[in-house]
Order: C-alpha cells, then sequence, then structure tokens
C-alpha cells in the first residue's frame, strides 16, 4: 500500500499490520487525534499495555526510540519517527459516556471506543477486551503538585507524523478522534499508510 487511506473525522478502522512492515500515522490538518490499539494477530488476549510501556519507559513521554509492551511484556512496535514529540497514553479512548459525564450530552456520540469496537468486531474482539489506546497526537498535562489532568490542544500540524515498526503480526484498531478537548473543538480526519 503506497497511498494514504483516509479516516474520516469521527469514525475508526482496524487493519493487519505485519511483522517489519512500518505504519505511517499523518495529522493531515493539524490539531488532530488518532486512538491506536493493536493486538497480537496471532493470539488477541495479547493487546498492547499502557502501564507496562510507561513502566518500562520509566516516562510518559513516549517518543521515537520507544518500544511498546504487551500485557504480557513483548514488544510489539516501536516509534521509529516523531515529528511532533508529544502523545497521550494515559487516558481511555472517549465514549458516549465521556460526552455523557464530562460534557453533558443529552444524545452523546459512541466516540472512539464504539468506534473501534465496530471495526475490531469483525476480527472477534469484544468492546471489553478494548484496553488504554496509544493516542497519537494528544496533548495531555498532569500538573507535578495536584495530578490534575489537562486535555489541550494538539502540537501536531498539518503533515505532523509518526512511525510505527510492527515488531511481530498485529491487529490494529485506529481512530479519528471525536472528542472536542483533543482535536480544539474541530473534529478532523487522519491518514495512515503501510509501509514494506
Amino acid at each position: 500500500m503506497n497511498q494514504l487511506t483516509i479516516i474520516p473525522p469521527r469514525s475508526g478502522t482496524a487493519f493487519v499490520l505485519r511483522k517489519g512492515q512500518k505504519l505511517k500515522v499523518v495529522d493531515i490538518e493539524g490539531e488532530q487525534v488518532s486512538d491506536f490499539v493493536c493486538y497480537n494477530l496471532a493470539d488477541r488476549a495479547e493487546y498492547l499495555s499502557s502501564g507496562r510501556t510507561i513502566d518500562y519507559a520509566e516516562t510518559i513521554f513516549l517518543t521515537k526510540g520507544h518500544p511498546f509492551y504487551s500485557n504480557r511484556s513483548n514488544i510489539m512496535f516501536e516509534l521509529v519517527e516523531d515529528t511532533v514529540g508529544r502523545h497521550d497514553f494515559l487516558l481511555t479512548p472517549c465514549s458516549a459516556d465521556t460526552f455523557r459525564i464530562i460534557y453533558g450530552h443529552q444524545h452523546p456520540h459512541r466516540g472512539c471506543f464504539g468506534n473501534l469496537c465496530e471495526a475490531l468486531q469483525e476480527y472477534g474482539i469484544s468492546p471489553d477486551a478494548i484496553p488504554i489506546c496509544f493516542n497519537i497526537f494528544m496533548h495531555v498535562t498532569v500538573d507535578g503538585t495536584t495530578g490534575k489532568v489537562d486535555v489541550l490542544p494538539p502540537k501536531s500540524k498539518a503533515g505532523d507524523y509518526v512511525i510505527l515498526e510492527a515488531k511481530t503480526d498485529l491487529l490494529i484498531g485506529m481512530t479519528a478522534c471525536s472528542a472536542e478537548m483533543s482535536n480544539n473543538y474541530a473534529f478532523k480526519p487522519i491518514g495512515y499508510q503501510i509501509l514494506d
């Protein structure tokens, strides 16, 4: 695949990424987030782990050169290029409950969680099997005294990207995020490209 595939605003997709392939994720218009999750294609009970990845990296600011680990402490992929340098691996994918509880919406959008549920369903992934996502381009700060978490506009500009290299065969789930605060209150697409 040589062309950029577009994930429309407030939607998601799922696909297979083989060991050794690289995935380029592009912020097409700037200030847009992509919730990213992956599973071991051969055993989907093994999934991307925020806790293990942050623990082994000893930082929440994951960027170029960091390996990303599974719940079984195996490396799933490595972040090999990063033009932004700021992403989030703390917050759960937005959901209808997010919009109801945080935003007060009476008829909430299903969010990234709902979009991932739909995209991953055909691969046998149940809603309860969707963990914390690696939120590409998301800008989250943590107050050093109180621990308060703030979601700020992404630092990414149009054309910024990351490249991930698969260390095993992966099932990928990705979104163009649906949460207002994550995207500076504008819904935009995300692009991706598989590099062999």
